[in-house]
């Protein structure tokens, strides 16, 4: 048998306006883990979809070989009966089944329509054994966390006799430690003879595990790089995403600072489920006028909570504290009330809170500004048309026009127009959560000149990163939380990763 366990020849995919893949090529060796890479928009996602049935034979032309046979999947059980199966960014595990009755969906162990549930349970342990969890096979995915999710995936994938596993960016929700997990199971699979292709924008990560890298821009193939072969940078692969060299990935800035514009004092928060838990504790903060602040953290030490309860309590009950802007104090006791009031949030979850995705480019940037461009209750279309074209043009959107529904385009350009409706809504504050989850190095780069405008109009920017060097890089100074405490206060020529994980990993006591 050849080593090339799959083969896509001259894979052309279009969409209303937009040729997503042109004429893409894609070589995989059996047992490598080969990654998939480029910016955003650059067609990664579209390819996988092509190859695993998800866009049927006819919406595209090109020809797709698995194990030297010709392939025409008609939707996504063809492929996986292949053996060839995705786990898509979004996560599509049920919350309220259990992980064994998630693992086995649509693959149930029955016999005459009868599930066989001890055998269920039984195949359940052997698969989670097999990712390295632990976890009771009845307890329920809404009690589990994000990491433990992912690897459920993958004992779901294994439970198809999964020789192509296809991963579309596995740990970007992830925390350090669940992201390592993931990647040494990953490597423990290929042990196995199990082909991965893995799409990321983390390339650290990506350099770490992956033999080949193929690089996609604006839908095109560009080359197919040997890890092993030669002297693969994070540079070199950065030049193959975006046509050019990326020197430097934190755009230069002189921060003009002034007085304090936001303070918050003895802001107390408790779980809205469980009235006796305290998620937030006495926190302190300020920022001032043309300052970005960071808050740094690991996964549940509560800085999202702290974000959505400050933006008209979105969040949290029994919420006390004090609030000033400007010197006054505030008080937001919806999201209406803090919009008005200048208050912006970016959420993580962009998809979910930040964007009608049915809806198109000029109503999702509108939205929470309909007000300012309304008389007697009547919008204005024309100024609203006039308004999304110039944050089209400002913030580089890529996209044929602002009619384009905001569900076809990619993360990054997602991102561009939940950034647009906010800065449409001119806020004295900016919250950004996580604002570059996600997305590519050249889209980051645009993304951190945003912020940096921002700044240096005078707003406040509060920027919530997992990312230590992200913090790092674009922060003039940063609050540390753990346990939902603020731990530590550190300036910029101050921060260091090691003086922030130190405040990052401080617990009670």
């Amino acid at each position: 048998m050849s080593e090339i366990i799959l083969e896509m020849k001259s894979i052309t995919k279009e969409f209303p306006g937009v040729k997503a893949l042109e004429n893409v090529n894609l070589k995989v060796k059996k047992g490598e883990i080969h990654a998939l890479m480029g910016e955003n928009g650059a067609g990664k996602s579209t390819l996988m979809k092509v190859l695993s049935g998800v866009y049927p034979i006819g919406t595209y032309t090109g020809d797709i070989l698995f194990e030297e046979k010709v392939c025409e999947f008609k939707d996504i059980k063809q492929s996986e009966e292949l053996g060839i199966v995705i786990i898509h960014q979004e996560l599509a595990l049920i919350p309220d089944l259990s992980i064994a009755e998630n693992i086995f969906l649509g693959n149930e162990q029955a016999n005459k329509g009868i599930i066989n549930w001890n055998e269920t349970t039984l195949k359940t342990k052997e698969l989670l054994t097999k990712v390295g969890l632990s976890e009771n096979p009845h307890t329920k995915i809404t009690d589990i966390g994000v990491g433990k999710q992912q690897l459920v995936e993958i004992a779901k994938a294994l439970s198809k006799r999964v020789k192509l596993l296809i991963l579309d960016e596995p740990t970007a929700a992830l925390n350090e430690n669940d992201s390592e997990n993931l990647l040494n199971l990953l490597l423990e699979l290929k042990k196995q003879g199990i082909t991965a292709i893995i799409i990321s924008h983390k390339l650290n990560e990506i350099l770490k595990v992956a033999d080949s890298i193929t690089i996609l821009r604006d839908g095109q193939t560009i080359e197919t790089l040997d890890v092993h072969g030669g002297n693969i940078t994070e540079e070199r692969v950065i030049k193959g995403m975006v046509g050019r060299d990326l020197t430097n990935r934190y755009p230069k800035r002189e921060p003009r600072i002034g007085d304090v514009i936001f303070e918050v004092k003895n802001w107390n928060v408790y779980h809205p489920l469980h009235s006796d838990r305290k998620v937030l504790d006495n926190i302190n903060f300020n920022i001032k006028k043309g300052e970005i602040v960071g808050i740094a953290g690991l996964m549940g030490a509560g800085r999202t909570e702290l974000a959505m309860s400050l933006f008209g309590k979105s969040f949290g009950q029994k919420i006390s504290g004090n609030i000033y802007l400007n010197g006054d104090e505030v008080q937001f006791k919806n999201v209406s009330q803090a919009i008005k009031k200048g208050l912006a949030y970016v959420s993580e979850d962009r998809k979910g809170n930040g964007l009608i995705l049915m809806d198109d480019i000029r109503k999702n940037i509108s939205l929470p500004s309909l007000f300012s461009i309304s008389r007697n209750n009547v919008i204005n279309e024309n100024q609203e048309i006039v308004e999304a074209e110039k944050f089209r043009e400002k913030l580089k959107i890529k996209t044929p026009s602002i009619w384009q529904e905001a569900g076809n385009l990619s993360g990054g350009n997602q991102q561009k127009v939940v950034l647009s409706k906010w800065m449409f809504s001119k806020p004295e504050i900016l919250i950004l959560d996580e604002p570059t989850r996600g997305i590519d190095v050249g889209a980051k780069f645009d993304i951190y000149t945003i912020i940096n405008q921002l700044a240096d109009e005078g707003k406040g920017v509060l920027v919530i990163s997992s990312e230590l060097p992200e913090i790092l890089g674009i922060c003039d100074r940063v609050y540390v939380m753990s346990e939902g405490r603020i731990t530590g206060e550190v300036e910029r020529k101050d921060a260091t990763q090691e003086n922030l994980m130190k405040f990052m990993t401080k617990t009670r006591g």
